[in-house]
């Protein structure tokens, strides 16, 4: 049938034409969307329907004649270009639920349009129906045809996909399985290797260890060797040191003993010695012997005993200084014999002479004249030895002192007598780098001596320091560092009057920093000892003496006393002050500064504090003074005068117990006498 063959060709053109050759996703199913579901929703017209229909009838309104009825063959001879239009017309009329009120022409058109269509086209309208049925049937066979066949083939690649899936799986549980059973055996295959590999080791081991065994056994056996040896070497060495030490024991206990009796020998020896028959006999010369050998055996066993053990070389020189010492008792008592014999002699003589001159007498019938008895007093001071006064080389040393601090007075008088600001101001810099310095050390100051020392050193050597904020140097004024040499000696001597009488501790940290600058500028230590002697008195030692006409407030500062609107400062102060004083000047002397020169000698060390010692015990002693003064001297400074002076020290001790403490007991009731008595008059 012609209609057939236009169905084909149809259906070939929409095949062939822009849309027939759209590709459909293949993927709608995996995304859950059905193909179909384009054709089972309701059909809508297009916004071109209305104009597609005015053509459409515009065209067959000037084909056909109103009065004119198509016949069917005429119906079906529309151009394909208007069938295909019409088909789609009918269609969406078909399916539309109203399709002439969807379909409905533009309002330019107008009632008369409308009209139209319901009565001259009604005869098209009703044969076009069934061509576009018989087309859209075709293309719904097509597409239903290549539907089924999208699904076979679907259907047959997803089987085919479903046995490649099986066939994938089914080789990766073989692979799997091969694999695990490779794995398996590469396990037991490490497992067997590894055993091996211990055992191999555990034989090596054992092996190792028996080889270490046998060689501890050796070398335990070379070591009990050597162990023995070392034993047996170590009891030799023992029974050697036992020796050694029980010769050295034999011979230190040889050497004190030999020095016992040479310190036996010495007291023998009495410089004081005054013999009733021979009073002018002079004894010193063998005592000052007697003393420097028992300075040298003392020297000789602290020798030794540093260094261990005596040899037999030290037992030999004590023996010489034992016979020396005994050669001289010898020829001490031999010149005490020879002295009496002479003596003898003498009064043998005197006594003929005697004699004569009482057979005169009596021939003269004369008396004999009665001698004056001699002051009580003044003959127990003549026994005893006591003195009064200092010696006269000790206070000719005094004189100097104070003449020498006098003339620095005098020399930087237009520096503190001038009334120029200026120079007021340099003179209060320079009192105040050389005084806040030395106030700043203390019992506490550790590691900042070194600092303050400098600091006190370089304003003394000319160098600029920082006082207050300022910059000060003694090279500011002419008279400057004598200015700086006065205060700072002052200032020394004002801490141990005040800072070492509240703390005795305090006294070695001021020495040492005093005793270094006395070591690198020596006016300085000659200016202290000027303060300290005026300041007080027994520092020397000396007593001042009461001079007629002196007023008793000056007497009493002359004495050291403090007397302020004609009121004397109580004892109990007066004795802090001295103390502190005394302290500080027994620190000094053994003293020195760590940092200075080792091989200069310290300028006032121990001889001038053996020498104070000594001049004081050989004076009269005051109450509460004397025994103040030598109980700070010697806690301070007895331990170095015991190290220095060994024997001599105990003697001197021994003296003071022995035969001062009488001395002290016999003149202090008469002193303090005296005492009240001034202070009553006071």
């Amino acid at each position: 049938m012609p209609s057939e063959r236009y169905r084909w060709e149809t259906l070939e053109a929409l095949k062939g034409s822009s849309k027939g050759q759209l590709s459909y996703s293949r993927d709608w199913l995996l995304r859950g969307e059905d193909i179909l579901e384009g054709c089972k929703s309701p059909p809508k017209l297009s916004s071109y329907s209305g104009w597609v229909l005015d053509r459409v009838i515009s065209q067959s309104l000037q084909e056909t004649p109103l009065s004119r009825s198509p016949t069917p063959s005429e119906s079906i001879s529309y151009t394909d270009d208007q069938l295909p239009s019409l088909a789609k017309t009918t269609s969406v009329g078909q399916l539309g639920s109203s399709p002439l009120s969807s379909a409905a022409p533009s309002e330019t058109k107008g009632n008369e349009d409308l009209s139209l269509l319901e009565t001259d086209h009604e005869v098209h309208l009703m044969v076009l129906p069934s061509k576009v049925t018989e087309v859209e049937g075709c293309i719904w066979m097509y597409e239903e045809v290549h539907r089924l066949k999208g699904k076979e083939g679907l259907r047959q690649r997803q089987e085919q996909q479903e046995q490649v899936v099986r066939a994938v799986s089914d080789m990766a549980s073989e692979q799997l399985k091969r694999f695990d059973e490779l794995k398996e055996l590469k396990q037991h295959q490490e497992y067997q290797d590894l055993q091996e590999v211990m055992e191999k080791s555990s034989r090596e081991a054992q092996g190792q260890q028996e080889k270490l065994k046998e060689e501890h056994r050796h070398r335990a056996k070379i070591l009990n060797l050597k162990l023995r040896e070392a034993e047996q070497q170590r009891q030799r060495q023992e029974e050697l040191e036992r020796l050694r030490k029980e010769e050295g024991q034999e011979r230190l206990r040889r050497l004190y003993s030999i020095q016992e009796e040479v310190l036996q020998l010495n007291q023998q020896i009495d410089p004081n010695y005054r013999h009733k028959d021979l009073p002018r006999i002079d004894l010193s010369g063998f005592s000052n012997r007697g003393n420097q050998i028992c300075g040298l055996v003392s020297g000789l066993i602290r020798t030794t005993s540093e260094r261990g053990f005596p040899t037999q070389v030290d037992v030999a020189n004590t023996e010489r200084a034992l016979q020396e010492m005994r050669g001289l008792i010898s020829s001490m008592q031999q010149e005490i014999a020879t002295a009496l014999e002479e003596k003898r002699k003498r009064d043998e003589e005197e006594e003929r002479e005697r004699q004569k001159e009482l057979q005169k007498q009596e021939q003269m019938k004369t008396q004999t004249p009665v001698p004056a008895q001699h002051p009580r007093g003044k003959e127990q001071k003549e026994v005893l030895g006591l003195q009064v006064k200092a010696e006269e080389s000790t206070m000719q040393w005094y004189q100097q002192l104070q003449d020498a601090s006098d003339q620095c007075v005098a020399s930087f008088s237009g520096l503190t007598d001038c009334k120029d600001n200026q120079v007021k101001h340099i003179r209060m810099d320079l009192q105040k780098a050389a005084s806040i310095p030395v106030s700043q050390i203390s019992s506490i100051a550790g590691s900042q001596l070194r600092e303050i020392f400098d600091k006190i050193n370089n304003l003394l050597s000319g160098k600029s320091v920082q006082s207050g904020g300022r910059t000060v140097s003694v090279t500011q004024h002419p008279q400057g560092l004598d200015f700086v040499y006065y205060k700072l000696a002052e200032k020394f001597v004002k801490q141990g009057e005040e800072e070492v009488a509240s703390h005795h501790e305090a006294a070695f940290p001021i020495a040492v920093v005093a005793s270094g600058i006395w070591e690198l500028h020596p006016r300085v230590g000659d200016f202290i000892l000027a303060h300290l002697h005026k300041k007080c008195p027994y520092s020397v030692p000396f007593y001042p003496a009461f001079k007629e006409g002196t007023p008793i407030e000056e007497y009493q500062r002359i004495l050291g006393y403090q007397v302020k609107d004609s009121k004397i400062e109580q004892q109990d102060n007066f004795l802090k002050r001295m103390s502190g004083m005394i302290r500080l000047y027994a620190a000094i002397i053994q003293l020195r500064w760590p940092y200075g020169n080792k091989q200069v000698s310290h300028p006032h060390g121990l001889g001038h504090g053996w020498r104070w010692l000594a001049q004081m015990l050989n004076m009269e002693p005051l109450s509460d003074v004397t025994a103040t003064l030598l109980f700070d001297f010697l806690e301070v400074c007895g331990n170095a005068l015991m190290k220095h002076y060994q024997v001599q020290f105990w003697k001197m001790l021994l003296l003071i117990r022995e035969d001062y403490f009488h001395r002290y007991d016999t003149h202090t009731h008469t002193h303090t006498h005296t005492h009240t008595h001034t202070h009553t008059h006071t």
